[in-house]
């Protein structure tokens, strides 16, 4: 295979059903490519003091994905070298310990994958608009605190 036939690609992917560690790693592998960079987002069992059950993810999916496409864009120009790009996040319920985001790229080597990871998990908290329903006793939706548009308001 020569490298222009692994082209570079971006999966994006959000739904309901559970995610997999090895579905999006091994969507990023290339014979091209030294490494390949996670990152998983769980759910944990707390925030802001409170006790969490589990969360409740909704999202605009049409924004959601247009958002996240710019997000891979971003990542193209910053790390020219970066090959494929997955991000995947679940939507609905997410029990305590399940991964609520998974975000793979892979690169020739480790520095540029690892940034980029670093940057696709920043940048999407920041402006992908998804909102977390949260806690044991009572509801609360909850923005990103990094999300431009919560601190807008304020």
């Amino acid at each position: 295979m020569d490298e222009s036939e692994d082209v570079p690609k971006d999966f994006i992917k959000l739904k309901s059903e559970k995610l997999s560690v090895d579905e999006v790693s091994e969507l990023v592998i290339s014979p091209y490519c030294g490494a390949v960079s996670l990152f998983i987002g769980t759910t944990r069992n707390n925030l802001e003091g409170k006790k969490v059950i589990h969360f409740m993810y909704e999202v605009y999916t049409s924004v959601a994905e247009t958002e996240i496409k710019k997000i891979c864009r971003d990542v193209r120009q910053k790390w020219p070298s970066v090959k494929h790009i997955a991000v995947h996040h679940r939507l609905g319920v997410v029990p305590i310990t399940e991964a609520s985001v998974i975000i793979s790229v892979s690169s020739p080597h480790r520095a540029e994958s690892l940034e980029a990871v670093m940057y696709c998990i920043n940048t999407l908290k920041v402006s992908v608009p998804i909102w977390k329903k949260i806690y044991e006793d009572e509801y609360s939706w909850k923005e990103n605190k990094e999300c431009f548009w919560a601190n807008s308001e304020k």
